[in-house]
């Protein structure tokens, strides 16, 4: 009876020198989330609304493009510059894609012209496509230079993120086979 007594105290005690311990370590925990977390999976308030037609992991950067409906315009421009092979065939690559929405916001008569200039789509196309994956971790305060020559700048913390301090990643961080996807609302124009 005595030894049970002992090891209940004993048990107790260390209760009470736990819980503390496991509350402070939790308390610092959450503070340390709410700085600024970083997203591991796909991220932003559009992710919800993309129609993916299939798991992209697998799939090849245009091909995994090609899987949601709302990059469309994308894909087609970059069949139409012939780039579909080049990006295809890079190892790892992050690309800002811009959605369907940021392809309506350019006037139909830039966008005429863009699309018969093959030289100014490739331009503007590989101005969105850096040469490594880039993670969220980086996004923060991110300068990246792009396939076609130029800086392109990312800011922002959390889930919310901007590139040229302009466009807003609204879905992040969806992988391809050599690839990793930033859909944004607004098409880049590459420094004059």
């Amino acid at each position: 009876m005595r030894f049970t007594r002992m090891r209940t105290a004993r048990a107790t005690g260390a209760a009470l020198v736990a819980v503390p311990l496991a509350l402070g370590g939790a308390t610092s925990q959450s503070h340390a989330q709410d700085a600024s977390p970083s997203p591991s999976g796909t991220f932003g308030p559009g992710c919800a609304s993309l129609s993916q037609k299939a798991d992209t992991a697998r799939d090849k950067v245009v091909e995994a493009a090609a899987a949601y409906p709302e990059l469309s315009q994308l894909v087609a421009a970059t069949v139409r510059a012939r780039l579909s092979s080049a990006l295809d065939g890079k190892p790892d690559v992050t690309v800002f894609a811009p959605d369907d929405k940021a392809f309506k916001k350019v006037t139909a008569s830039q966008l005429a012209s863009l699309l018969k200039n093959e030289g100014q789509l490739k331009k503007v196309l590989t101005y969105h496509v850096v040469d490594q994956r880039i993670t969220p971790d980086q996004l923060a305060k991110g300068s990246f230079t792009t396939v076609e020559g130029s800086k392109l700048t990312t800011s922002g913390s959390g889930t919310h993120f901007k590139v040229n301090g302009k466009a807003n990643i609204v879905c992040g961080n969806i992988k391809a086979a050599n690839a990793t996807i930033y859909v944004i609302d607004a098409v880049l124009q590459p420094p004059s």
